[in-house]
């Protein structure tokens, strides 16, 4: 990755599976959905379609050279992205595994007050706004970027324009965080945007001690989320 300085950042952009939170449990519980899925539509067995979506992804990797998401695989296979998360929403509970953090929310609290904060997920709408509730980090972002909103999944070079366009901010002013530089953070770093990867709890902690230098005591209030995105 690139070295960027971090003093003309006015947002930051949150992946949310895997970065504002971790939980192994919900990312098994998620592929053995997309397998469930993949199962009713090739009529085959959830282990039999398990099979054949590591296989897929590991082919789709192989040829493309950057590990392959599961909407990628999801249509390789033939499905449909917007179906595959009609039956996430239906079958998905992660208000029974997620555990809530007080020191992510302490985090994003804090960087709210010098940041605008957005989140942009391969997750749907839908769970995006479950997962946020529960974990208690709803009311601390100007807005969210779903999967809803082009069906096509990251990364996108599209999207991420798109993403800029709405919240206002040229490409050195908006600082993408994620967990996979594949898919999070290579498209934004193209495009000029600072990157960092958190994959884990205690790299996402750190993010706010790495940002602190770069405030200047004219820029201690949040620059006010634009209407368009406003959650």
């Amino acid at each position: 990755m690139a070295t960027h300085t971090y003093s003309e950042i006015k947002g930051i952009v949150f992946d949310l599976d895997g970065t504002l939170y971790v939980c192994e449990r919900f990312a098994s519980e998620i592929q053995a959905a997309a397998a469930a899925y993949i199962a009713g539509l090739k009529r085959i067995t959830p282990a039999e379609a398990g099979l054949m979506i590591t296989a897929t992804r590991q082919r789709l990797t192989e040829e493309s050279g950057t590990v392959q998401t599961l909407s990628a695989v999801c249509t390789e296979l033939e499905g449909s992205v917007q179906e595959l998360h009609r039956f996430f929403e239906r079958t998905l509970r992660p208000e029974a595994l997620l555990v809530r953090d007080e020191r992510v929310i302490q985090l994003m609290k804090h960087l709210a007050k010098s940041f605008a904060l957005y989140i942009y997920t391969n997750n749907n709408r839908v769970l995006t706004a479950r997962i946020m509730n529960y974990l208690g980090l709803d009311g601390v972002v100007c807005g969210t970027f779903t999967i809803d909103d082009t069906w096509l999944g990251k990364p996108d070079e599209g999207m991420v324009q798109r993403v800029l366009e709405k919240i206002g901010l040229s490409p050195q002013e908006a600082l993408f965080v994620g967990e996979r530089y594949d898919v999070d953070l290579r498209m934004p770093e193209q495009l000029g945007c600072p990157v960092y990867l958190s994959q884990n709890l205690e790299q996402l902690l750190r993010l706010e001690e790495l940002l602190t230098p770069s405030l200047s005591a004219d820029r201690r209030a949040a620059p006010a989320c634009p209407p368009a995105v406003r959650s």
